[in-house]
């Protein structure tokens, strides 16, 4: 197979230390806590899908940890999120319990679909979290209508989705973010430029330099980040999320970032150059907020080994929890599907 070589669109320049200082020890601490949280559980759900215990879908977010941790931390808590297929973080960081994520994937009776779900299509609006879509793209519009209930009600609250690079060909990108540009709404698109949608790279799907420069095409603003420094993600959605609270209108972010896997479980990524993910491995995102917090004192050895011992603790704990879970009822497999009929209205 003929190796192509994606094209990186330049990484901000911008120092983290505004963003460091915005941000407690306990905060900073946080941050590591969740990335490391991702990672276990996208790496568990990997070994679920091979030992056969999860019927569909696996998805896994390996290197894009800061994406959706850094994001999703700058958020208020009465905002609105609509993750997609690789934003695990975002879920577990919004506070669904990993229990039932892995009740989900799972498809036990409870998980938040009630076990008609074995993929990570869940939402749960007591925590702000809008179901993801299949079709990529979809949730634009969705997420931009959640924007406008905000306007119209004139609720200082933001709504904001995530999109891969391929996923702003399709046209529910230029329809939603139109309509949210227009309108002026309170709504933030976090662009994850992972450098491949599915195994089209980049650079034969997207001529122009930086995605984030197909803001201008809808007169809003677009910001290019490095997608695997976590405080400048935060930095970048926390400002977003500022100025769309302010009436100042959306933001189109592009988190440069690498998939460092195949787009689900089932693909190898063979296509994908290995000295491209060499190249990427050097900049591991929870690696190197870890030498970042090591180096400013913020983070000591015994710290960050009981946060991995905490993590693996929780993990463990949670799929035990979820494969001890009953399946679902047969004869409730329809309920919440089709709407039920009122007796007092006679038969339709």
């Amino acid at each position: 197979m003929r190796s192509v070589r994606t094209k990186s669109p330049p990484l901000a320049t911008k120092a983290v230390k505004p963003a460091l200082r915005g941000l407690t020890r306990p905060q900073l601490h946080e941050l590591h806590y969740l990335m490391l949280l991702n990672r276990a559980f996208d790496d568990r759900i990997s070994a679920l899908y091979r030992q056969g215990k999860i019927s569909g879908g696996a998805f896994g977010s390996r290197g894009q940890e800061a994406c959706s941790v850094g994001s999703a931390y700058a958020l208020e808590e009465h905002d609105v999120v609509g993750p997609m297929i690789r934003n695990s973080g975002v879920i577990l960081t919004r506070g669904l319990p990993i229990r039932k994520f892995f009740a989900n994937y799972l498809g036990r009776a409870t998980s938040p679909t009630g076990g008609r779900d074995g993929n990570t299509h869940l939402g749960d609006l007591s925590l702000g979290i809008v179901a993801p879509i299949s079709h990529l793209s979809s949730l634009i519009p969705v997420l931009a209508g959640v924007a406008l209930t905000f306007k119209l009600r004139g609720e200082k609250r933001v709504a904001i989705t995530w999109i891969g690079d391929g996923g702003s060909s399709v046209g529910d990108f230029h329809e939603g973010l139109n309509l949210a540009s227009v309108m002026k709404l309170p709504f933030v698109l976090v662009l994850e430029n992972n450098q491949y949608a599915y195994s089209t790279p980049t650079s034969m799907q997207c001529a122009a330099s930086k995605f984030s420069d197909k803001a201008a095409g809808y007169g809003i603003r677009g910001v290019t980040v490095d997608g695997n420094d976590v405080l400048a993600v935060h930095h970048a959605v926390k400002d977003a999320a500022n100025r769309a609270r302010s009436g100042d209108g959306p933001t189109l972010i592009e988190a440069v970032t690498m998939r460092m896997k195949g787009h689900a479980e089932h693909d190898d990524a063979g296509y994908v150059p290995t000295a491209l993910l060499a190249e990427w491995a050097k900049r591991d995102p929870i690696e190197r907020f870890r030498r970042l917090l090591r180096s400013r004192r913020l983070l000591t050895e015994e710290e960050d080994r009981a946060t991995e011992d905490r993590v693996a603790r929780e993990i463990e704990k949670a799929v035990m929890e979820a494969l001890s879970d009953p399946f679902p009822d047969g004869p409730t497999a329809l309920d919440g599907v089709y709407a039920e009929r009122s007796e007092d209205r006679g038969p339709a």
